[in-house]
């Protein structure tokens, strides 16, 4: 039995449909109060419970092989940092130690790339390097950080757990609409005006779920395995979206050094419209950061092969259009 916290999520979503294709039950921890139309369609058991409730994970892992911990706080906007330590630091620490209790047979831990200590530009990011609790890119990073050394000190205590870092996730089955998804959204409906300079690492969200099946399967007990996809700039992704939507790229490029300042006023126009947060100095820095990053580990230990990310924007976009949220 799996069981997968996270799971009204893309990646949720993605590993669901991968475990159940394989033949595998499959368990979806969810609040009660959780939206869990989007997989309907799957023979997924819903068990109950919170990664701040301790006593709800006991009683939901009980009997588990395999626990993927996908629930995760991600916030690109500033001041988030109460939750993003509850949810990323807090909640992974009660899923450690729901695991050691239940004997599981192994946890998979949903960590990130921002995880990583900041690399300079042409560097290649790999697992090589360290965990930084202190990065200065944000407080999600930090978060994400010092989970992934409590699952690792975690492993050095007894615990079979590996960690899976995936880069920027898309593709269909984003029933709740991730930035990416909002950005293909909004693109396609010819509302995406400005392109920023910049490139980031994508990957297919099905691919990251084979990726945590693969890690569950073959990956060794405290390892880290990148899960990336191909590096793209925003002007190659504009014309991937060209193509799989017959939009026209957009006409204006708004140069880094206008951006920055307009950054910094945008947190207030998404609070008071209510918007989906999309473009913040967080996002900004992001674009801007290497974004040189291998999956070599992941390809040759697990037999991880992520596919282009020109296929995954046309079946994203053609998801999107089949799901009517044009």
């Amino acid at each position: 039995m799996d069981i997968i916290t996270g799971a009204t999520g893309l990646l949720g979503n993605a590993l669901i449909r991968e475990l159940l294709n394989m033949g595998r039950d499959v368990k979806a921890l969810v609040r009660k109060s959780s939206d869990t139309t989007c997989f309907n369609d799957c023979e997924v058991e819903k068990v109950y419970g919170d990664v701040l409730d301790s006593e709800s994970l006991k009683k939901a892992f009980h009997g588990a092989e395999y626990i993927f911990h996908l629930a995760s706080e991600i916030s690109i906007l500033p001041g988030q940092h109460k939750r993003l330590k509850e949810i990323n630091i807090i909640g992974t620490d009660n899923v450690i130690k729901a695991c050691f209790e239940c004997r599981v047979k192994r946890l998979v831990y949903t960590s990130s790339i921002h995880a990583y200590k900041e690399s300079k530009i042409g560097t290649i990011i790999d697992e090589t390097l360290p965990f930084d609790p202190d990065n200065r890119m944000g407080e999600y990073n930090r978060t994400k950080a010092r989970a992934s050394i409590a699952v690792l000190e975690a492993a050095s205590q007894g615990l079979d757990a590996v960690i899976v870092c995936p880069t920027g996730i898309m593709g269909p089955y984003d029933f709740k609409l991730s930035n990416m998804g909002s950005m293909f959204v909004e693109y396609r409906k010819g509302k995406q005006k400005i392109v920023v300079d910049g490139a980031f690492d994508f990957v297919d969200a099905r691919d990251v779920a084979m990726g945590h099946i693969l890690a569950a399967q073959k990956g060794v007990k405290g390892q880290s395995y990148i899960l990336s996809g191909q590096k793209v700039t925003m002007e190659e992704l504009m014309l991937m979206l060209k193509y799989a939507t017959g939009i026209e790229v957009p006409k204006y490029k708004l140069p880094v050094w206008i951006a920055y300042p307009v950054a910094i006023l945008t947190p207030i126009y998404y609070r008071v419209t209510g918007h989906k947060p999309m473009f913040t100095i967080y996002s900004l820095r992001t674009l801007r950061s290497n974004s040189f990053i291998s999956h070599k580990k992941a390809t040759e230990m697990l037999g991880y092969n992520p596919r282009p990310i020109r296929q995954t924007i046309e079946e994203s976009i053609d998801w999107l259009k089949n799901c009517n949220l044009f």
